[in-house]
């Protein structure tokens, strides 16, 4: 299980073949890595499948593939116009995922690439960009011209890339980190890593068509990855407001708005978690969560309304369907520009 959904299993993978089985979106949160937190925002998980879903379809459609089979509805397994209220399951094809050893923040690459044979989640995420925000971690590893900007210093404003920059975090590791290339084509096993990053462009494409259709912006993202026999599919879920970043007129339509929100209203907590990070990182501790002073308080209803209004109606705008009772997506905009 991961902190925002959950795993169904009908059949397990084994070293030989794909499993089956799906993911079930709950209405949960994470945020700064943190995990669960304390609220839950109503409408969020059936608007991350339903985006996922479609943006899977999208793909397949230009023969990418996906460990993606359709949304679950009704019991039966449906392609996403063919149900009749929001859906909350996706199946999908399964693959396994090794342990990962680990001596504080030294893992064990090589003992998980023994044990996952050709059959296996790519332990990476291929973060694509758009474009650079204030406050970007690329601003400190690349310099303007490296990205293709006629810039000596990096803008003071949020600054549209002339061409999407590709780069590869790790997936398993208590603290994600980027990655050279050289580091992350070790990481990545058999999978190639230039096929990684080709799917990466491709989604990166397939979503920014389809955000600009629904009057949004697509900024960043990432994708995940498996690897089953010679092949590479893309795996995990993608183009959702939890995984990419989005905009309309100006404004976060994503899970950034409440990251943003978290950082202006407690603050005492943002500054635990970066000082559990940077400790965690010096003493070689893999899970800074046990270093850290303070927890998340929890969200104000207005806030978690506005959420919820935010993911429904992008949702409806993002697949071209009324799944949901909400809003226009401008009027859902307008009220969390006032949070």
């Amino acid at each position: 299980m991961t902190s925002v959904k959950e795993f169904r299993v009908e059949e397990p993978a084994t070293p030989e073949r794909l499993g089956r089985g799906s993911f079930v979106f709950t209405d949960d949160y994470s945020v700064f890595d943190w995990g669960k937190m304390p609220d839950s925002i109503p409408n969020k998980g059936a608007s991350l499948c339903a985006m996922g879903a479609n943006n899977f379809e999208l793909l397949e459609a230009e023969g990418v593939p996906t460990h993606y089979r359709g949304v679950v509805s009704g019991g039966q397994v449906r392609e996403l116009d063919r149900v009749g209220s929001p859906p909350r399951e996706m199946a999908i094809d399964l693959t396994r995922v090794p342990d990962l050893p680990h001596e504080g923040r030294r893992y064990d690459y090589d003992a998980f690439h023994e044990a996952a044979g050709e059959n296996y989640l790519v332990p990476l995420e291929i973060v694509f960009r758009n474009r650079v925000p204030v406050g970007s971690s690329l601003r400190s590893r690349a310099t303007p011209e490296e990205v293709g900007l006629d810039h000596e210093s990096w803008p003071e404003d949020a600054v549209d890339l002339p061409d999407p920059v590709v780069e590869f975090s790790t997936k398993f590791e208590e603290s994600d980190r980027y990655l050279s290339r050289a580091e992350a084509d070790r990481i990545a096993g058999s999978a190639d890593l230039s096929r990684l990053e080709e799917l990466a462009r491709t989604v990166n494409r397939v979503v920014t068509d389809r955000a600009a259709e629904a009057g949004l912006t697509h900024e960043d993202g990432k994708i995940e990855c498996l690897y089953f026999r010679g092949e590479v599919r893309v795996a995990d879920v993608v183009g959702t407001f939890d995984e990419n970043r989005f905009a309309y007129d100006g404004q976060q339509v994503s899970k950034e708005v409440i990251r943003q929100y978290h950082k202006r209203t407690q603050t005492e907590w943002i500054e635990a978690v970066e000082d559990a990070k940077a400790r965690a990182e010096a003493e070689d501790v893999a899970d800074w969560r046990t270093l850290c002073a303070a927890e998340p308080e929890p969200l104000s209803g207005h806030v978690i309304d506005a959420m919820r209004d935010l993911y429904a109606a992008g949702a409806n705008a993002y697949v071209g369907m009324d799944l949901f009772d909400a809003p226009d997506l401008a009027d859902a905009v307008e009220t969390v520009r006032e949070l």
